[in-house]
């Protein structure tokens, strides 16, 4: 089975459902990546702030597919915003990866007090697609009033913005903010991998009896019903797994299809409660960590 393309606002097509590798330890990296590779995942998703894009880079090479065959992501951390350091955090990234260029480079996340900072980061990346050292570029966390901030200084739509979507917290009026101005939407935590709260308890996505009875209707999981809806609804989406069987799991998502009422069920879950950090709240103070030369 192969993944449908999804077209960036550039031109560029990316695969419509990817591979995330989002607290998988080094050691752990390559066989997974290895085995979503053997599935048919063609679309790896990583982070300097991962600590594993080597590992990304030898589980591709490893894998005997032409590089021109898998769609590699990776993102520059807070730390090395900036135009020169951000340059310089591509040459960091690209050389773990072993590329010479990378599919979609993204910024991890804005800094709201020092956006000169995030601005000029930007602007390297507008610089690497321009030489061609990117195909596309995009940003992660980001909301749309920083988005605004950033079309006020910048020059190029970003292909796309990662963010955290779920039935629990969907984050409607981001999706909504990047559909208008052509930006794709980009889940990571896609089936709410994180522990979250519902009703006032702690609970998971995993055990909603409403997922799970959209599931037991088509006869499928409830993780492959939650991967149906972001596909349906326009969105691409990054599941992780170190499991070989979920990994499977995870990429059988093309052979039936949610109906209109099922998808409004999915919604209707939305919690509005945030499993990852407050975008408002990231500093370099708080969440800077220098990422290593090699």
């Amino acid at each position: 089975m192969s993944i449908p393309n999804v077209t960036l606002n550039n031109g560029v097509q990316m695969p419509a459902l990817g591979f995330g590798v989002f607290q998988t330890p080094p050691e752990q990296t390559i066989t997974a990546v290895g085995a979503a590779l053997s599935t048919g995942y063609r679309h790896i998703d990583t982070a300097a702030a991962y600590g594993n894009e080597r590992e990304v880079g030898e589980a591709v090479r490893r894998s005997g597919l032409a590089r021109d065959e898998v769609f590699l992501e990776t993102k520059v951390w807070i730390t090395d915003y900036g135009y020169d350091e951000t340059l310089h955090a591509f040459d960091k990234s690209a050389g773990k990866l072993g590329v010479e260029q990378i599919d979609l480079l993204i910024l991890h996340q804005a800094l709201p007090g020092e956006f000169e900072l995030t601005t000029q980061a930007y602007k390297a990346l507008e610089k690497l697609l321009a030489d061609g050292r990117v195909r596309a570029i995009g940003v992660s966390n980001f909301m749309p009033g920083h988005l605004d901030r950033l079309f006020a200084r910048t020059e190029i739509v970003p292909a796309v913005n990662q963010i955290e979507v779920h039935p629990y917290f969907r984050q409607p009026e981001v999706l909504q903010y990047d559909s208008a101005n052509g930006i794709l939407n980009q889940a990571w935590s896609p089936i709410g991998g994180i522990t979250f709260y519902r009703d006032g308890s702690e609970g998971s996505t995993l055990e909603d009896p409403v997922i799970r009875g959209i599931a037991s209707a088509h006869g499928r999981t409830p993780a492959q019903v939650m991967l149906r809806w972001h596909l349906q609804q326009g969105r691409q989406a990054i599941p992780k797994s170190v499991t070989p069987s979920r990994i499977t799991e995870n990429f059988d998502v093309f052979g039936f299809e949610l109906t209109t009422e099922e998808l409004a069920a999915i919604d209707a879950l939305d919690t509005g409660v945030r499993g990852g950090p407050e975008p408002a709240a990231i500093t370099r103070e708080n969440f800077g960590a220098e990422i290593p030369e090699a």
